[in-house]
């Protein structure tokens, strides 16, 4: 069976933070690898002409590496989420979701320390009732460095679902560091360092080199 695999990305890099390995494998497996990302840098919003610019390519070369079947930008405010009226994101995802008619959705954290990563869980969340949308089967939770870890909430990110990427982590670094403005040497949270520590932990939880976690929310089987 081919897969249709959604990732819900609050801002260009979380997709890859949260999942990178996995997209690559499941594009190498054949299967389609589809994005919703929400947030962008628009002149407007107080961000440079280079600024602008450079995060475009940034994104596009982060695409090539990865391979979208399909990437979908809404170009909302970065942490301006909260301030979008729910029905209209709810409306704009549901489009996506029947428009891609994905088997498996992975969505941030709940708990995530940024606003608009709890915006999309909520709302995303909202377009996996399964008398809805009957083709969405598997749903799962990512977790993104330098959010998921500060969340401080007392239901902290717990995987109990893994994704052996060790023939695919070093692809999943190359892809990252396509998003040159986010990466800052090691302690930064999001350092290639940590990118490797996270995955090793989550390799030894899952007996293996380099995994990445997953919460399972629902899987129709």
């Amino acid at each position: 069976m081919k897969h249709k695999l959604l990732v819900l990305s609050p801002h260009p890099d979380d997709e890859t933070l949260g999942a990178g390995g996995t997209l690559l494998k499941y594009k190498a497996a054949g299967h389609g690898i589809f994005c919703l990302n929400f947030t962008d840098m628009k002149p407007e919003y107080g961000f440079s002409a280079q600024e602008v610019a450079r995060r475009q390519g940034e994104i596009a070369e982060a695409g090539r590496l990865l391979g979208w079947d399909g990437f979908y930008n809404l170009q909302y405010r970065p942490a301006g989420l909260d301030e979008v009226p729910r029905r209209r994101l709810i409306e704009e995802i549901a489009r996506v979701v029947g428009e891609v008619q994905p088997d498996i959705m992975i969505l941030p954290f709940q708990h995530d320390v940024h606003s608009d990563h709890r915006v999309v869980f909520e709302a995303g969340l909202a377009c996996t009732k399964i008398f809805r949308y009957p083709f969405l089967r598997r749903i799962l939770v990512m977790e993104i460095i330098s959010e998921t870890e500060f969340s401080g909430s007392n239901s902290g990110f717990h995987p109990n679902y893994f994704v052996d990427i060790s023939d695919w982590f070093d692809r999943k670094v190359q892809v990252m560091k396509a998003y040159g403005s986010e990466l800052g040497d090691f302690p930064f949270p999001r350092s290639e360092e940590h990118l490797r520590a996270l995955a090793m932990h989550r390799g030894v939880m899952a007996g293996t080199c380099y995994a990445e976690g997953f919460m399972l929310l629902k899987w129709v089987d």
